[in-house]
């Protein structure tokens, strides 16, 4: 079981503002919602051009990987083997004692190893979160413009517009929420009624699009990480840095 602690502001409070309420989260299952568009055809793409690199086809989509809750981290420090992986931009969804909170989060991955299995690759590198986030329910009428945008900064200073776009090409957390409860079924479309993010869980929810060609950091290099609601006015942000650990044979 992990625990964290969010700060979660209320609709309309400042950046300054005094009126932020530090919530402690147990949390003992984290999920990794993968090939999570709505867009069937632009999957089938992406699959087509993963497998051309050796990367074996999901089972299902979207596919949900169990991984550990201890890979949870909120630390600006993210320690790794090899110069092989890169960050993912994801909201994610915690469940919480006052509901369900929407944080900014990165399901950084070994991608030689998701040569390998894209299961394990999500288990080998921890899963950074952001300490701030909102309440799902100020989120959810207005879901599809809320807009993602990541940035890869190089140990030199050099910085590279990595991802961007909004969570419409996603499938929305409810129906996510109700195929992961329900096995099998593969409506999106028409989410249980009831659908809800099971208790004392975590999901990261899937990401965008690289723009050009897929990063590999390495030591000093840092992921930068923004979540905007231009609805409310406001923004979650979140960064990390790579620290290399020695490879010893």
């Amino acid at each position: 079981m992990s625990t964290l602690q969010f700060a979660v502001r209320a609709v309309g409070a400042t950046q300054s503002a005094t009126d932020v309420a530090a919530l402690d989260v147990e949390i003992d299952q984290l999920v990794i919602a993968g090939w999570a568009g709505r867009d069937a055809a632009a999957i089938q793409a992406h699959i087509a051009e993963l497998a051309a690199i050796g990367v074996a086809p999901p089972s299902s989509t979207p596919c949900f990987y169990r991984v550990a809750d201890t890979l949870l981290t909120q630390s600006p420090v993210v320690q790794l083997l090899g110069g092989t992986s890169s960050g993912e931009i994801e909201c994610v969804l915690i469940d919480s004692p006052e509901g369900t909170l929407v944080a900014i989060g990165s399901d950084h991955t070994d991608r030689e190893v998701e040569a390998y299995g894209v299961a394990v690759s999500k288990q080998v590198c921890a899963k950074p979160v952001s300490r701030e986030a909102w309440r799902y329910a100020d989120v959810a009428p207005h879901w599809d413009q809320l807009h993602m945008q990541s940035w890869v900064v190089k140990a030199d200073g050099q910085r590279i517009d990595y991802q961007s776009g909004t969570v419409a090409g996603l499938l929305p957390p409810p129906s996510l929420w109700s195929l992961y409860a329900q096995t099998g079924s593969r409506d999106a479309s028409a989410p249980s009624a009831d659908a809800a993010l099971p208790a004392r869980s975590a999901m990261y929810s899937g990401t965008l699009a690289v723009h050009g060609a897929m990063a590999a950091m390495t030591d000093g290099d840092t992921f930068i990480l923004e979540l905007t609601d231009p609805v409310l006015d406001r923004q979650l942000t979140h960064r990390y840095t790579v620290a290399m650990l020695p490879i010893v044979s």
